[in-house]
């Protein structure tokens, strides 16, 4: 149902975004949803996952088996030394009963009714079958966030890479006009006949470079179309004024302690360590015997006929009660496992750790991406303002012969690797936000939609 109601909105913002002039980040992540089998495989393991609690609940509910049997069966008994007596024939000893049947008929039907009353493996079973459902809530909110930092990677991988294949065609344009005003000149003898070939030079080397990006751009446009099954034809790009670094960010001590918290990793790895607890109870000794309330019903009729000519069988029976179960000896078996378990505990503890290292190494690295990325992106900014007047400056000095051809070709170079820089750090910036959000757990539509919100939905055909 849930996977229905999400396929059914996607659908509608799918029909809405036609209207509109540019795909955004929050249309791509609908649509991956609909698209990427990872996450449709993730949302299935949850599913299944969501039935164990089911399973905890069932271990401990009665459970009732009917067996049935048919078939030919043989049957011989002897009994000696026993004692008749009845009304009419007084009492005898020392009498013997016999009782034949060769390959006779046999019906045979038992049920067995089975209540747990005391059964700590079992509970430990039943709790790691709670831990694992729980688990698997974990497991799917980490394969949300993790499909939401795919999408915006993929969704800034083409917006960058279609930028480059623009700005590098732009400083193609550049160069061969600086290659022909270079040739024309060298004619007239205005300029040395070196101005030429470095122009030539220059403008052969961007073509290899527009190559190379075209290249890239069309890969990161493979990679955006297999995850979300949409060409991205036409995407939203960030906006020039958008403030990419929040104004004020907690210090990253409280991002450590959320993310200790509530990381979906850190809550699997934890889970996981209780499970391997729950496996040392399973198999200790207080937790070997085991109490049930048992009731019991069977019938036995075997017919046919023997040595003292035709007979017939008739066995049946009923009872309730209590029974103890106590293993006694298991050749080591069940000293082996519990040993095992408690090394397990060991190992997934030893591993929680690891794993507390890794996200508080992450949870800084975001931290850190967003402070000194703003201060980057700043800047930056300034830098690509100072490479554009210089550029301007450039162009004039050389239409009066202060400037070279070389200086010329150096100032487009610089204005458009500054262009590239600032608008792959400020798409750095962005992705930071998101990853930050998502080792505090917090990752969801709404923090998606606050980097939304900084697009600019004017459309930039790849």
């Amino acid at each position: 149902m849930k996977r229905v109601l999400i396929v059914f909105s996607s659908a509608l913002l799918m029909l809405a975004s036609s209207a509109a002039s540019a795909t955004d980040l929050l249309q791509a992540w609908q649509a991956a949803q609909m698209h990427d089998p990872e996450i449709a495989a993730a949302q299935a393991a949850f599913e299944a996952g969501n039935t164990r609690r089911d399973q905890a609940r069932a271990l401990w509910r009665p459970s009732v088996a009917l067996t049935a049997a048919a078939g030919r069966m043989t049957s011989d008994s002897s009994m000696s030394g026993a004692q008749f007596s009845a009304p009419g024939f007084g009492q005898s000893t020392g009498v013997a009963f016999d009782t034949s049947i060769r390959d006779g008929n046999l019906e045979r039907y038992l049920l067995t009714a089975k209540q747990p009353l005391l059964n700590r493996g079992l509970s430990a079973q039943s709790r790691q079958l709670s831990l694992a459902a729980e688990m698997a809530d974990a497991e799917w909110q980490n394969a949300r966030q993790a499909l939401m930092l795919r999408v915006t990677e993929r969704y800034f991988d083409v917006l960058v890479a279609s930028e480059t294949v623009r700005l590098m065609r732009q400083q193609q344009t550049a160069v061969e006009r600086a290659l022909a005003e270079a040739r024309d000149r060298f004619q007239l003898g205005s300029v040395p006949v070196t101005d030429t070939y470095e122009a030539a030079a220059r403008a052969e080397t961007i073509k290899a470079q527009v190559m190379a990006a075209e290249m890239d751009l069309q890969l990161k446009q493979v990679a955006y179309a297999d995850l979300t099954g949409q060409e991205p034809q036409e995407l939203a790009t960030l906006r020039s004024t958008a403030d990419i670094a929040p104004r004020s960010l907690p210090p990253i001590e409280s991002w450590i302690a959320e993310a200790s918290l509530h990381n979906p990793m850190l809550l699997i790895q934890a889970k996981s360590q209780d499970v391997a607890r729950e496996e040392v109870a399973k198999h200790s000794a207080l937790s070997a015997p085991s109490l049930d309330l048992v009731a019991q019903m069977g019938r036995d009729r075997l017919v046919g006929s023997g040595d003292f000519g035709n007979a017939e069988n008739n066995a049946g029976n009923r009872m309730i009660g209590v029974q103890l179960t106590i293993p006694i000896f298991t050749g080591g078996y069940r000293s082996a496992q519990h040993e095992e378990a408690i090394h397990l505990v060991d190992k997934a503890r030893a591993e929680g750790e690891r794993l507390h290292q890794q996200i508080a190494l992450q949870t800084r690295a975001a931290w850190l991406g967003i402070t000194v990325g703003g201060s980057r992106v700043a800047a930056l900014e300034q830098a690509h303002k100072a490479s554009q007047s210089r550029l301007d400056a450039t162009r004039l000095g050389r239409s009066v012969g202060d400037r070279t051809t070389l200086d010329l070709l150096n100032a487009e170079n610089e204005a458009t690797g500054a262009e590239l820089a600032l608008l792959q750090a400020r798409t750095a910036v962005a992705l930071d936000r998101l990853r930050l959000a998502a080792v505090a757990g917090s990752l969801n539509e709404s923090a998606l939609r606050s980097v939304n919100d900084m697009m600019q939905h004017s459309s930039v055909t790849q």
